[in-house]
């Protein structure tokens, strides 16, 4: 399994001036943007570790997931949630020949936690022995960041204002307060298949 993000985030997307406001930067510096750079980082540091720990992706972009064979024949969770659409879904023969798959023969559950590719009919595409398949996907919960749960924005702004006030010690501690904005939002998994 290997999920790879095709769009990264535009810059234009981040809460710079969000972060340097929580950070106090800007008092009596308004138009200072010299650390504007340092704080894209930690920002996007800070975001990857929330998507990390609750599996979400908060900016709406695009990503592709190529598995080698289907969980179960009906249906495929999606290893991120919340899926705004699906793009597209390709087979991929040994040799490396590409067979898109019609798009009436899937379709796409978009559960905000657990969103899955189900099969329209009786089973999921077969994945030619020894290929693969590769979906194609956008995910997030909107393009700007107002869009994002309140909660998962403080999150990553407390984040961002730990790596950026202990960046000559080594980075942040996860703390109290972040382990709590993000406890709602982590997927509670029972058992090998839940």
């Amino acid at each position: 399994m290997e999920l790879i993000e095709t769009s990264p985030v535009p810059a234009s997307a981040l809460p710079i001036s969000a972060l340097r406001e929580h950070l106090r930067l800007s008092s009596g510096f308004a138009d200072d943007t010299t650390q504007d750079g340092l704080l894209e980082h930690y920002l996007r540091a800070a975001i990857a570790r929330v998507e990390g720990r609750i599996s979400r992706a908060l900016l709406l972009r695009d990503f592709t997931w190529r598995l080698a064979r289907w969980r179960d024949d009906y249906a495929q969770r999606l290893p991120i949630a919340p899926v705004a659409a699906l793009q597209g879904v390709v087979l991929i023969d040994r040799a490396g020949s590409e067979t898109p798959v019609a798009p009436d023969r899937l379709r796409l559950e978009t559960d905000s936690a657990r969103p899955r590719l189900v099969a329209a009919a009786s089973a999921l595409p077969m994945i030619p022995s020894g290929g693969a398949v590769r979906i194609a996907f956008s995910a997030g919960f909107g393009a700007a960041w107002d869009d994002i749960p309140a909660d998962l924005r403080q999150a990553v702004l407390l984040l961002a204002a730990q790596y950026y006030e202990r960046r000559d010690t080594g980075g942040a501690d996860s703390d109290f307060a972040i382990a709590a904005l993000l406890e709602r939002w982590r997927d509670l998994r029972l058992g090998g298949r839940a």
